[in-house]
């Protein structure tokens, strides 16, 4: 049998149909199992059942061709023995259906004969074909509704995404506007600081002068009085 699911080695839809694989591969066996014990009609409807089993089978397998491309490189070859073991246990139990269906005696018990052309032997396999061209619309359309869904998903998922981006892009912007104002009002207290420093450089050039004129008239006066 094939290994067991490795979820590590190949991406989560690679790992979603080995699991679907691995339940019709377990109804495909059970499904051999009983045919060699049944007889006439019941035998023919274990037949039909199986070879709709087997084409399921493969149409899960020719997913798992295509997804497993999309596998990083370095995980692909433990993925790729993984599809191998499948590939070789389904076509193992294609080999082993084709051996029970060409068992005509036990298909078609009492009423076998050696003409293979007979009318009723023509429009059983008419109605089998097509039951079984139903049974894979009817999957394919499970699998479309499936793929829908998912992709409906996706797109809200990418829709919230979009949303909240929009409104990081707003945040920044408004953040951005900020800024701006801030650094305008930067610009006038630094302007307004040096305004405050040029007049105070004034005002201490004053202050100066003025004690310098006092002193002078200080040693002035003092001088007349000792003259």
């Amino acid at each position: 049998m094939s290994n067991p699911l490795d979820t590590d080695a190949g991406s989560e839809l690679f790992g979603s149909y080995e699991a679907e694989l691995k339940l019709v591969q377990a109804d495909l066996q059970q499904k051999i199992d009983q045919i060699p014990e049944l007889s006439g009609e019941p035998r023919k409807a274990a037949l039909s059942q199986a070879e709709r089993a087997a084409e399921e089978a493969d149409e899960i397998l020719g997913q798992m061709r295509l997804e497993k491309q999309n596998i990083p490189t370095s995980a692909r070859a433990k993925v790729n023995q993984r599809f191998r073991n499948f590939e070789s246990d389904i076509d193992a139990a294609k080999r082993k259906l084709a051996n029970l269906s060409s068992d005509r005696s036990a298909l078609f018990g009492s009423r076998y004969t050696d003409d293979p052309a007979g009318s009723s032997d023509a429009h059983l396999e008419q109605r089998q074909q097509l039951l079984s061209g139903t049974d894979r619309l009817e999957r394919s359309s499970q699998r479309l509704k499936s793929s829908m869904a998912l992709a409906n998903e996706t797109e809200e998922i990418g829709a919230g995404t979009l949303a909240d981006l929009n409104r990081q892009r707003e945040t920044i912007n408004h953040t951005h506007d900020v800024l701006l104002q801030s650094e305008g009002y930067v610009d006038r207290s630094i302007k307004t600081l040096r305004g405050m420093a040029r007049r105070m450089a004034t005002n201490r050039v004053i202050t100066i002068a003025i004690i310098t004129v006092l002193v002078i008239l200080i040693i002035a006066v003092v001088y007349s009085k000792f003259r």
